[in-house]
């Protein structure tokens, strides 16, 4: 009879905390959402996303901070600081609140209060120095990308301090035209609904965005373009059509009325830099360039771990093999198509097909160039792709060792916003989907031989969304409206 009063009283116990955190969950998204809207200070746990999450969703992103960090992070924590923020006068700017969660756990001892340890941590963004010139943007191109950065600059608009999707420039914006990419932007079969509403203004042209008015213009040619008929100026437009990949091609944007710079989201030819956000942005001078490119998604993904493992271990040579999901380039049935095996039908074959990968190497990490080789295999699958790095290093290492290092700059650094550590052992592809990260690495998978200088390194990425967050994290950088932050 003891026994089952210890263990009912366990059980109570047990639910009553996990009730505790819920009430805290529900504290801190209410502070979430009070710094996002009123101050423009945005909260992320260890990079994820707390924005419009769930109680549910919020705890256990804690619960993957405790695995990772290895020390206990509380939601109980996150409210209380997220709660303290509120009160300080401090500038827009996007926190970590996991690392200062860690941190405050780590030295709370040092300070009298949770207000005198943020004044120290936050000193450099006290009051309001740090001014901020919103960029209107002009997505070209409304398919796949297009429509999840319509999703994500909405979804990250907050007071409109930062990107401001003003227009949508399609080939046709008949009203049944327009209706129809509506739904298209509502629903989507791999991401979901769209958390939030969209109004068609058929008189005027345009779709009413969570309260966000962006025309819908219709043009064939990227010259033809008036944009300051429209009340944007000084632009930042955004090439998802892929059609156009070279400097002069891209520089058509430029000679219609209101565009300052171009991005294209697609893998640039000739002398635009291709630029992967976290490993060689800061190589581009966004003052004199006006066009760019995010590079591809697979780049995207590679290039955060080949940085790192060539800087901590020294790469002599390697083989990049990429399992990918098909995209729209490929016949959904057998049919005619301009490059070998593409024309099979995607939905019932696996593809071998080329990467551009080896090549985006010349440009972003261009040290590596020649040193590798590298194919693809499209698979029978909508969306998350697998890239596999087979590396030749110059040091000897354990799969603990190499595990650790990804780790390290999985948390710490200017790669935290690109890689994720995963650990799960039983991570599939369909659980990346909607992972903000490029690349998220599966720890449980790293392969080590014999001679302990051989490594098998397996990077999962949403190829369709972590790589469209690249886009508009980059798209910050180049439009200079970046707000300080605290990783």
């Amino acid at each position: 009879m003891e026994t089952l009063e210890k263990v009912n009283a366990g059980y109570a116990e047990q639910l009553n905390d996990w009730i505790q955190h819920e009430k805290a969950a529900i504290e801190l998204i209410n502070a979430i959402g009070k710094l996002w809207f009123e101050k423009s200070i945005e909260l992320v746990l260890f990079r994820n996303q707390l924005v419009d999450r769930s109680a549910s969703q919020i705890m256990s992103l804690h619960l993957y901070a405790k695995n990772i960090v290895k020390k206990p992070i509380t939601v109980k924590d996150s409210a209380l600081l997220a709660n303290e923020i509120l009160k300080l006068d401090i500038c827009p700017s996007k926190i970590d609140i996991g690392k200062l969660a860690y941190e405050w756990h780590q030295e709370k001892g040092n300070f009298k209060s949770a207000t005198e340890f943020l004044n120290h941590k936050l000193k450099d963004f006290a009051g309001n120095n740090h001014s901020i010139t919103p960029k209107d943007v002009v997505l070209f191109g409304f398919g796949r990308i297009g429509r999840l950065a319509a999703r994500e600059i909405i979804g990250q608009a907050g007071k409109g301090e930062q990107l401001r999707l003003r227009a949508i420039v399609t080939r046709g914006n008949s009203d049944e035209e327009i209706v129809k990419r509506a739904d298209l932007l509502r629903t989507d079969s791999v991401h979901g609904p769209f958390p939030g509403t969209v109004i068609e203004d058929l008189e005027n042209k345009a779709l009413i965005i969570n309260g966000h008015t962006v025309h819908m213009i219709d043009a064939k040619n990227p010259e033809d373009v008036d944009y300051t008929k429209y009340g944007i100026n000084d632009a930042l437009l955004i090439d998802n059509t892929g059609v156009f990949r070279d400097d002069k091609e891209l520089s058509r944007h430029l000679k219609a009325k209101g565009v300052a710079k171009v991005l294209l989201t697609a893998p640039a030819k000739g002398d635009v830099p291709n630029v992967v956000h976290g490993v060689n942005h800061e190589t581009v001078d966004v003052k004199k360039q006006q066009i760019f490119s995010a590079a591809s998604c697979t780049t995207n993904a590679i290039m955060p771990i080949l940085y790192v493992i060539d800087k901590e271990l020294g790469i002599a040579k390697g083989h990049i093999e990429t399992v990918h999901s098909y995209t729209n380039d490929q016949n959904l049935l057998d049919n005619y198509h301009k490059k070998y095996r593409r024309g099979r039908s995607a939905a019932l074959n696996m593809v071998i097909t080329e990467t551009g990968a080896e090549s985006a190497l010349k440009k972003v990490l261009p040290h590596l160039a020649g040193k590798f080789t590298a194919n693809s295999v499209r698979v029978p699958t909508p969306n998350v792709s697998l890239a596999i790095l087979n590396l030749n290093i110059n040091k000897e290492i354990t799969k603990d060792e190499v595990n650790e290092i990804i780790r390290k700059y999985a948390l710490e650094g200017n790669l935290v916003e690109q890689i994720q550590y995963a650990f799960s052992n039983e991570l599939v592809s369909s659980d990346v989907i909607g992972n903000p990260c490029p690349s998220v690495f599966d720890s449980q998978a790293t392969i080590i031989s014999p001679d302990k200088k051989s490594i098998v390194l397996y990077v999962w990425y949403d190829n369709e969304y972590g790589y469209t967050r690249q886009v508009i994290r980059f798209s910050k950088h180049i439009s200079e409206v970046r707000r300080p932050v605290y990783y």
